[in-house]
């Protein structure tokens, strides 16, 4: 047995596998002040129970979240008042989508715990750099997981037992898109 095989084989599988047990995003950095679409990566179920709801928390400066409808899924939308509303294309914009959540129509419809979906949306992005915490949900018909934890200073989310999902804001005008 070579050294790889022995040492660096079981060292790769095991973050591999803890980096793939929770929902990530498909892309992990965006540009400061572009649009953003974000597709959440489901790849389990809670145990052996099947997905019957993924709820999104939006971040907090994200705005405009617009989610994709999913065959065999509600989509549900819960909205907030703004404390400073704007302009955006000359509409006075007074309240914000604060959490979006998909909802399984059928028993047919939930997620088995043997396979894997995606829940997409988009969004604006803050002008501000920096990394971005997405906290999700994940409703099962028995139990649920948060995936909510942030990490402290100097560590990373390999350590934590249910991260929310990694956004990196990078700096970058990108062009103003509908």
């Amino acid at each position: 047995m070579s050294v790889f095989s022995r040492v660096v084989l079981p060292v790769f599988l095991a973050f591999s596998g803890s980096a793939q047990a929770h929902i990530t995003l498909e892309y992990q950095t965006a540009h400061a002040g572009s649009r953003y679409k974000a597709n959440f990566k489901v790849p389990h179920g809670c145990g052996d129970s099947p997905v019957r709801e993924i709820v999104v928390q939006i971040p907090p400066g994200v705005r405009g979240a617009r989610p994709m409808p999913k065959p065999g899924w509600t989509v549900r939308i819960e909205r907030a008042a703004l404390a400073e509303p704007f302009m955006d294309h000359g509409r006075r914009v007074t309240e914000e989508v604060v959490r979006v959540s998909w909802v399984a129509r059928t028993e047919a419809d939930q997620l088995a715990s043997d396979h894997y979906d995606e829940f997409a949306l988009q969004a604006s992005l803050p002008n501000q750099p920096g990394p971005m915490y997405w906290s999700v949900s994940q409703v099962c018909v028995q139990g649920r997981i948060d995936w909510n934890e942030r990490p402290l200073q100097g560590q990373s989310l390999r350590q934590l037992k249910t991260p929310a999902a990694l956004l990196e804001i990078i700096p970058g005008g990108a062009a103003h898109v509908h």
